[in-house]
């Protein structure tokens, strides 16, 4: 029996109602496989941690995540809070503390599902991005002076290291030569960053050496996020920095239908530490409590999760139960046009869990 212990922020907002679910599922996948065991425990670190205590995770936060082998992490934000506060008071620290420099997002539209592009289904709407996740654009590096005043100065510094792109580069070349198209895009902007962008591409250049059976391509990223639109049929896996990693992945999510449905891990492939899985939604204040959220995402960061851990049989029983759910089209919460709660979906998801395992 393999056992895992696994430590779950649900956050704020709809994060609680996702994370709920798909825990539940979680269990449920256990219980069919017979030889997994799943343990939890809940951290009510986030936004209303904040405005109790003023920070949003206790000073030995870090310490105590990491002892467990993972964490699934729910949504964090709420309007009297600061969006930079919230994110650098909690997930980001994460991040960088665990070194989780891999950001990896399935964008794949699911069947039953309806994209917002004419004439582009399941079979067009398939690849996965990579972000570098540590450092770029999001390294925190920079500072304001003469605060207020007129000639008040800000800068802020985007950080690129050898070894940070050298490592997030070659896990995309190991991915994509894993994959069976074989096929690899780049984002760049190096006809305008002139040191940062020309730099990765340098990288990016020399690596395709070590990789002769991987199709390599460049593209500037505002090109990229075009053919995302006009082509996504031609993209398989896409590599990009922080920053531009982040734009591309929502873009991507919006083609997969709803923000509701894709997943992310943030992941530090050695293992060292413990990698994190969640939602790409945010906490949707609006909705949260109306139970009507859409636990999708919340239950697909969970297959990543199991996949993580090593137990890819069960990622993939319960990614097909997601699309068994979606296929069927009677189960769906009201932004992919349905009319069900967010439990309903969940069940849903559980039962075609219990019946594709058999």
């Amino acid at each position: 029996m393999d056992q895992y212990r696994i430590a779950t922020i649900p956050g704020d907002g709809i994060g609680v109602d996702t994370t709920n679910e798909a825990v539940e599922t979680l269990h449920t996948v256990a219980e069919v496989h017979g030889g997994l065991r799943l343990h939890f425990d809940r951290y009510p670190w986030g936004c209303a941690y904040y405005l109790r205590e003023g920070r949003m995770m206790p000073a030995d936060g870090l310490r105590i995540l990491g002892d467990y082998d993972s964490i699934l992490f729910g949504a964090v934000g709420f309007p009297t809070v600061p969006d930079h506060i919230s994110l650098w008071g909690l997930l980001l620290p994460i991040r960088q503390s665990f070194d989780q420099y891999i950001n990896l997002r399935p964008v794949k539209l699911l069947p039953g599902v309806p994209g917002p592009l004419r004439d582009k289904g399941p079979a067009e709407i398939d690849m996965v991005c990579i972000r570098e996740n540590t450092e770029g654009e999001y390294s925190g590096v920079g500072g304001r002076a003469h605060r207020g005043m007129d000639d008040e100065v800000v800068v802020q510094t985007s950080v690129f290291t050898r070894s940070g792109v050298t490592r997030v580069l070659r896990y995309a070349f190991e991915l994509a030569q894993r994959r069976p198209r074989r096929d690899l895009v780049s984002a760049t902007k190096s006809n305008a960053l002139q040191y940062s962008m020309v730099f990765w591409d340098e990288v990016f250049a020399a690596l395709q050496k070590e990789y002769p059976e991987v199709a390599c391509r460049q593209y500037h990223v505002d090109a990229l996020a075009a053919r995302f639109i006009t082509a996504p049929e031609s993209l398989d896996v896409v590599v990009a920095s922080n920053l531009f990693g982040d734009i591309l992945t929502d873009l991507g999510g919006a083609l997969q239908g709803s923000l509701g449905i894709p997943p992310s891990g943030n992941i530090n492939p050695e293992r060292r530490y413990p990698s994190l899985f969640e939602p790409v939604h945010g906490s949707a204040p609006d909705i949260a409590g109306q139970g009507i959220a859409n636990p999708i995402a919340a239950i697909w960061a969970g297959s990543m999760l199991l996949d993580h851990l090593g137990h890819t049989d069960a990622g993939a029983l319960l990614l097909r139960a997601i699309e068994a759910v979606t296929a069927a089209g009677q189960t769906l919460t009201p932004d992919l046009g349905g009319s069900a709660t967010t439990r309903q979906v969940g069940d849903a998801i559980r039962a075609q869990v219990r019946a594709l395992a058999g």
